[in-house]
């Protein structure tokens, strides 16, 4: 990718972002990082595929303390060195940790991995056996201390946000992080209304299914390869710009080499219309009914 296609792409991502509820204004399109930092054969081009990203505009990376038990913290480590001010950092917590003075150890720990004295986004990765409101109240001390920005959740439906939402302070929530993809809508049924209705956007892991392992004929589905032909782009960039329509979602895909972050950042300029969002509905209906919370 030339200088002119990056400020292209960084242009047109400035124009798609999403707002927290603090009125943050969030890039619908971030960075994930789970299983990088692992291979140290890969170590370089993962390392120069963030920096690329960043470039590109894609000012969030999303981490946690579990990938790699602190490997790709410490990989994201050597990107902030000279531009933490150019990142929206997030990771998230265990949770067998997400209590007490084990959630400020953990937070310290995922800090020094990270080096920086403060993260932008805090999550609970998924619930566990603490109980809400002590991780709640857990999360705002950290907030307070200034070691965080902000806290949210991973892969809680709608029981567990609407229990969340009942409780003292639950009401900060910034995000909800789940699964979510064109061939995985279960979220548009009762989660993702629930979610707008209080202002707290979906983060979408997974948004290209992993390469579309997750789910069968996705992206060589013949409308998805059309619309990609149609629009001179490739199927990733079609699903991408799918799972950012709304305004309401900051998509993370993961990607370890530089090509394929390039590639991401495209989703960006692809404008679908009507007909074509139509043709995708018909292709992966919209669910018609509740369905469990899809999680890997």
């Amino acid at each position: 990718m030339n200088e002119t296609e990056r400020t292209v792409i960084l242009a047109a991502l400035k124009q798609k972002t999403v707002t927290l509820p603090d009125q943050t204004h969030v890039r619908a399109l971030g960075q994930g990082t789970w299983r990088m930092g692992e291979d140290q054969s890969k170590r370089q081009a993962e390392i120069e595929a963030l920096h690329v990203g960043l470039d590109s505009g894609m000012e969030l990376i999303d981490t946690a303390e579990m990938y790699g038990e602190g490997a790709s913290e410490q990989l994201i480590r050597e990107v902030l060195k000279e531009r933490r001010d150019d990142v929206f950092l997030v990771s998230k917590v265990y949770p067998h940790n997400a209590g007490g003075e084990k959630l400020r150890a953990a937070c310290e720990q995922s800090l020094k991995n990270l080096g920086t004295d403060y993260l932008d986004l805090y999550l609970l990765h998924w619930r566990g056996s603490i109980p809400l409101q002590e991780t709640v109240d857990g999360l705002e001390q950290l907030k307070a201390e200034g070691k965080i920005r902000r806290w949210g959740v991973s892969n809680f439906d709608v029981s567990d946000m609407k229990e969340l939402l009942s409780l003292r302070n639950g009401d900060q929530c910034a995000v909800n992080q789940v699964l979510y993809h064109l061939g995985s809508r279960g979220i548009e049924y009762e989660l993702m209304p629930l979610l707008k209705q209080h202002g707290i956007p979906v983060m979408a892991y997974c948004p290209l299914a992993e390469g579309g392992s997750l789910r069968d004929q996705l992206l060589d589905h013949p409308t998805v390869e059309r619309l990609a032909e149609e629009h001179g782009v490739k199927p990733a960039q079609i699903l991408l710009a799918w799972a950012i329509r709304s305004g309401d979602v900051i998509a993370i895909p993961k990607a370890g080499q530089a090509k394929h972050v390039e590639e991401n950042g495209k989703a960006a300029l692809v404008e679908l219309t009507d007909e074509e969002y139509a043709a995708l509905d018909e292709a992966f209906p919209a669910p018609t009914k509740k369905e469990p919370l899809d999680i890997v």
